[in-house]
Formats: structure tokens, C-alpha cells, sequence
């Protein structure tokens, strides 16, 4: 397959030693909606904290696909296992067979490595598919998504985007 389907939940990404990741569904809002109240989530991404019934809203929206043709909009939570509990997201915008990462992990999560495993395990699902190319925008001030970016096998460029720098990684150099 040359192309991800937009409609597609995209690959699955491979357990760690403590996440899972499961296709993001209109039914995790209401838990992701606890993940995510923390206003402080928004300081480098902006936006704002959203309740559950806003959650819901987009992510019927995201389920749905891209409305593009060429684009494919994958999503996926993260399940923090020892805790049986929903943590984070992380995701790909998939265009011409470059990838543009994302990943967003609860406040009272962060700091224990869990977007640095769960970015990583996404750069290599994408990298056994079509992607050819993985980038990240990221604020930069933004020390701790650079060292996941980093770890993702990401390097910063000389291009930026909207106030952001962005990182990038040709797969199979």
C-alpha cells in the first residue's frame, strides 16, 4: 500500500513494557476529558481545557476522517497499564508520506517518560507503513517536547511554522 487511507485507524502501535494504545473513539471523552482538565496543558499548544461534551464533539469530528482526500487523520489514546488508566493521546497527519507527529500526556502523568515510549512506539509503527518522513512543530521553549521529539528520532531544522520549529526525520537515513 502506497498511501494511508484517511479513514484508516492507522497501524497499531506495539505495547510497551507499560502503555497500550488503543484507536481513539467518541467514547474515551469522558475520561480524557479528566486526563486533560489541566489548563497548564495549554501553555506551548494553546487552546483551552475542554469538558467532555466539547471532547466528544471533536472527536466524532477525528473519527470521522479528514475531509481531505490525500489526508489520513490517526489518533490513538494511551493506556498507562499499572494504573488501568486512559493518559494521554498521540497522533499522526499523514500527507504524501509524511507523517506530522503529535502527542499530548495528562499533567499529573508527565515527568515519567510515558510521551517519550508512547512517541517512540508511534515513530515506529509509522516507520513499518508508507511514511517516509515524520515531523513534529514544537515550541521553542518547550524543552521537555523537544527531548521526546529527540527521542522520537526527530532533529530540529531551520524551518519554522506559526512561532514553532520544525523537527524531522527521514526514515531509513
Amino acid at each position: 500500500m502506497d498511501t494511508v487511507d484517511r479513514r484508516s485507524t492507522g497501524p497499531a502501535i506495539q505495547p510497551t513494557t507499560r502503555l497500550t494504545f488503543r484507536p481513539l473513539r467518541v467514547e474515551h471523552a469522558d475520561e480524557m476529558a479528566e486526563v486533560l482538565a489541566d489548563p497548564r496543558l495549554h501553555e506551548f499548544i494553546g487552546g483551552k481545557v475542554q469538558s467532555a461534551e466539547q471532547l466528544r464533539a471533536r472527536y466524532e469530528r477525528m473519527t470521522a476522517g479528514s475531509p481531505r482526500e490525500a489526508e489520513a487523520w490517526l489518533n490513538w489514546v494511551v493506556r498507562l497499564e499499572d494504573e488501568a488508566r486512559l493518559v494521554g493521546t498521540v497522533q499522526a497527519t499523514v500527507v504524501d508520506r509524511t507523517a506530522e507527529l503529535a502527542w499530548l500526556i495528562g499533567v499529573p502523568w508527565q515527568g515519567r517518560g510515558i510521551a517519550r515510549e508512547a512517541a517512540r512506539a508511534l515513530a515506529d509503527a509509522l516507520a513499518e507503513g508508507p511514511v517516509h518522513t515524520l515531523i513534529a512543530h514544537i515550541h521553542p521553549e518547550h524543552h521537555a517536547s523537544a527531548a521526546v521529539a529527540r527521542h522520537a528520532g526527530l532533529a530540529p531544522t531551520d524551518q519554522w511554522h506559526d512561532g514553532e520549529v520544525r523537527w524531522e526525520h527521514r526514515l531509513g537515513t
